[in-house]
């Protein structure tokens, strides 16, 4: 008997006890409920009934037929508009990153999709090699920055997915396309921005160049004098970009220009100062906006301008660790200027207004779903304070972006749907009938999307 008690003690100190006779078998503990998800600011969010995280392409076709939908895709969540959320099965890419193969002859890599930004500029550093262009921030996965159109600055400069020479989408049925220039074009313009509305990319092949270094120009100036040098300033410089500091009369320029290699000479940029600066003058004298502008003025153009020298990845984008959400459009360029006065004197409305308001160039292209399709266009890019009202961002702005034909920026704020997007992209009939023979079943659609695209079979 005694034998018998220490061998239950014993079974049960490994949990085999409730294995023997006369033992009651407990039920077996509840699975988890999978985690919840948010963007990086807050603004969206959902509980996934299923997270998946797929090793590779393979399993990644696997995966796709069998998950309950809607199926979105998930990267560093830097999108502000609900690409993202879904109560059916949230995909994330992480494990399928990293350089698959480099030509350096042709100046052509092989990507996986999950890699992001900042980790591939610097693999393509190791190769001698680098993007043509980057956005300001690096965080982002390769796959969400192409999906939703993210560029950089430059007037003959086009955004990312303009250097995309072709690449793998897994179909919501599990079919692998392999798709190129060559031999798909069509399929390729309607790929390169697809908002993860066709399926899920696994690969790009991107054409890249050279490692190169540039010299930024950091300077303050009356922002009138700076409006009026811009066109002049976008054609002179490779990158050439401007900062309108509310309620100060004063904007920041950045220019980069291409140097010859040599030894980087780089100051401690100042963004993160000036932003706090910003908002303790809107916190201390917001209440008297004449006042504030005085003060500002004072101290704003005593700021001495300011110079480095780097390679290209590490002057081009930057570290954002103030939370902000934003929205974001696409002017065609002849409207640029205009359309910027009119938001900067709809901000100046709002006292509470202090994030400087971002000004860029970006090159025309032929992607279906790009906002700069068939046009060169300016970028007004405007921001409100993490944990602060922004409805405003749409409700008050929207309407001045639209007056001037502004398309928005696909990851940030915006109201836009179906029929108004129809108007503005030329393809988006096209993209829809493509959408629908590679989604039939709308799996890949969730609440926003389909609001963009008029429902699962709109």
């Amino acid at each position: 008997m005694t034998a018998r008690r220490d061998v239950l003690k014993g079974a049960a100190a490994l949990g085999l006890a409730s294995g023997l006779p006369g033992h009651a078998q407990p039920s077996p503990p509840a699975a988890p409920a999978p985690r919840k998800w948010q963007n990086w600011s807050g603004s969206a969010q959902c509980q996934p009934n299923r997270w998946l995280l797929p090793a590779d392409e393979g399993e990644l076709a696997r995966l796709l037929p069998q998950s309950p939908a809607p199926l979105r895709c998930v990267g560093a969540g830097h999108s502000f508009t609900a690409l993202v959320p879904t109560a059916g099965s949230l995909l994330s890419l992480d494990r399928v990153s990293g350089l698959v193969s480099v030509d350096k002859a042709r100046h052509l890599v092989r990507v996986r999709a999950g890699t992001r930004l900042g980790q591939l500029a610097r693999l393509l550093d190791a190769q001698d090699l680098a993007l043509h262009n980057q956005p300001d921030v690096d965080v982002q996965s390769l796959a969400g920055a192409l999906a939703t159109g993210t560029h950089g600055t430059g007037a003959e400069l086009p955004a990312l997915h303009a250097h995309v020479q072709g690449l793998r989408l897994v179909t919501p049925a599990g079919e692998v396309l392999e798709i190129s220039r060559d031999r798909d074009p069509e399929l390729l313009a309607a790929a390169q921005v697809s908002l993860g509305a066709l399926g899920v990319i696994s690969e790009f092949t991107l054409a890249v160049r050279p490692r190169f270094m540039l010299r930024r120009r950091l300077w303050v100036a009356p922002t009138d004098e700076l409006l009026q040098q811009a066109p002049e300033l976008a054609s002179k410089h490779r990158h050439f970009e401007m900062f309108v500091l509310p309620f100060t009369g004063y904007a920041a320029a950045v220019t980069h220009d291409e140097v010859a290699p040599g030894a980087a000479d780089v100051s401690k940029a100042p963004d993160e100062d000036v932003l706090a600066d910003l908002r303790k003058l809107r916190d201390w004298l917001g209440r008297w906006p004449e006042l504030r502008r005085w003060a500002a003025a004072k101290l704003v153009r005593r700021a001495a301008p300011e110079n480095a020298t780097d390679w290209s990845w590490r002057l081009l984008s930057t570290v954002r660790p103030t939370r902000f959400n934003e929205s974001e459009y696409h002017l065609p360029r002849e409207q640029g200027i205009a359309c910027l006065r009119e938001i900067v004197q709809t901000l100046e409305r709002r006292n509470e207004v202090f994030f400087p308001i971002e000004f860029r160039h970006v090159k025309g292209d032929t992607a279906w779903l790009s906002p700069f399709h068939g046009r060169d266009s300016c970028s007004v890019a405007c921001h409100a304070a993490h944990g602060e009202a922004y409805d405003y961002l749409v409700s008050e702005l929207g309407p001045v972006f639209r007056r001037h034909a502004g398309r928005p920026h696909w990851g940030k704020l915006h109201d836009l749907g179906a029929a108004q997007l129809q108007a503005l992209y030329p393809r988006f009939a096209d993209f829809q009938a493509l959408r629908r023979r590679l989604d039939p079943e709308g799996k890949m659609l969730n609440a926003h999307l389909g609001q963009l695209f008029g429902g699962a079979h709109g």
